[in-house]
């Protein structure tokens, strides 16, 4: 008889690469707020794992960060910072 699998707290499967992605009105210091919020929670981040995106009429930007993601709680605090900053509308 085998043992019953615990439920997972999430469906990623940790340790793994995963795609933050952040915006906000266009300004010359949204993607360094991002990149601030997730290096405190994953303080390895490169600066090669930032990628910007203006929308088509420039008023908005997206930001996106690859994180080195070790669990859940980790990538729910970078969430909850970085919908806590003025400067961003929308996490994903």
């Amino acid at each position: 008889m085998s043992t019953p699998k615990k439920p997972q707290d999430s469906a990623i499967e940790f340790p793994c690469d995963f795609p933050v992605k952040a915006m906000g009105l266009a300004s010359e210091t949204l993607h360094l707020t991002v990149l601030e919020i997730v290096r405190k929670h994953a303080p390895d981040t490169e600066d090669t794992a930032l990628k910007t995106r203006d929308s088509s009429g420039g008023k908005y930007v997206s930001v996106t960060v690859t994180v080195h993601a070790t669990n859940q709680a980790q990538l729910d605090a970078i969430y909850t910072d970085l919908t806590a900053s003025e400067q961003i509308l929308m996490a994903l």
